[in-house]
């Protein structure tokens, strides 16, 4: 098959790329970053440079594709004039416009957990613009949603809180369970849609590696960084808040994403998600990962 990607060469667009090479299917691979090319090239892939948000150029990236791959970068969060709902909705719709233009007749778009939600969700209310937007499209047109739980590198957001306070925390309690997930993993149950012959319709598909509590979260990393006496610390909302603004995040965005993890807390952002459970986890769990959180840890 002919198959174009967004996302370039990230933590989930690789291993992803390389899946699909290994079947022996003609890939593109979208990056806004020319010097991306000669990658992207020595992996097997044909290169398409340009920007997303331009309609023209991804049309074109689209047209001949049987499946198209979309992803949202993420936007940067310290950016005070930044409208997030509006940098989402926007890239759906250009998306979705592409899509059209070009006759493409299969989309897997990367979502994430909490897309089912108009509100509520915090930041993750722009995963719910993107698959409106997609959703819009004619019914000829499978479109595919791959909701991943919170995947693991998020993670390292808090190594210099734990070098500076020997402490790990945030507005969730020791005993909230999240699920986690490897780009690995989502970069597989991707390939596996994209193999899916599927015509029409809609589908979501939630991918996961591993339910666990902060507690159990907290033990395993401590134990990978030799500081088992690591503790989760639970802090208010307005204390989040507080801390997320004195980094320079934009105070509409920190709002967001102490809204997205009070509703970890409440139950709400899991409750489709839990109706919706995948029968088989992923492969890579969290002492797996640890490794790899020990050796940035260590490096900084």
């Amino acid at each position: 098959m002919k198959i174009t990607l967004t996302g370039s060469l990230g933590r989930i667009g690789t291993p992803l790329a390389q899946i699909l090479l290994k079947e022996r299917h003609k890939v593109t691979i979208i990056s806004s970053n020319p010097s991306r090319r000669k990658e992207i090239k020595e992996l097997g892939a044909v290169a398409a440079i340009g920007k997303l948000q331009d309609i023209d150029f991804l049309t074109s990236s689209f047209t001949g594709a049987d499946v198209v791959y979309t992803m949202s970068p993420p936007a940067n969060y310290f950016d005070h004039d930044l409208d997030l709902p509006g940098y989402f909705k926007e890239l759906g719709n250009t998306f979705a416009e592409a899509v059209r233009i070009s006759g493409v007749r299969r989309v897997v778009n990367l979502s994430s957990i909490g897309a089912h939600l108009d509100e509520g969700n915090g930041i993750l209310e722009g995963t719910y613009l993107v698959e409106q937007s997609l959703d819009s499209l004619a019914e000829n047109v499978a479109v595919t949603h791959i909701r991943p739980t919170e995947i693991y590198y998020n993670l390292f957001q808090f190594v210099p809180l734990i070098k500076e306070q020997g402490i790990i925390g945030s507005n969730l309690a020791a005993d909230n369970v999240n699920a986690w997930v490897s780009p690995k993993d989502i970069a597989k149950c991707v390939a596996e849609e994209i193999n899916t012959h599927s015509s029409y319709g809609r589908k979501v598909r939630y991918v996961t590696s591993e339910e666990l509590t902060y507690g159990e979260l907290v033990r395993i990393l401590g134990t990978a960084i030799g500081k088992p006496d690591l503790k989760w610390v639970m802090i208010t909302d307005d204390q989040m808040l507080q801390s997320l603004e004195s980094t320079g995040m934009q105070p509409a965005i920190a709002r967001g994403m102490v809204e997205m993890y009070a509703a970890i807390r409440s139950g709400l952002l899991y409750e489709d998600y839990k109706l919706h459970r995948p029968e088989l986890l992923g492969k890579v769990k969290m002492k797996d990962f640890a490794q790899e959180f020990a050796a940035v840890y260590n490096e900084e």
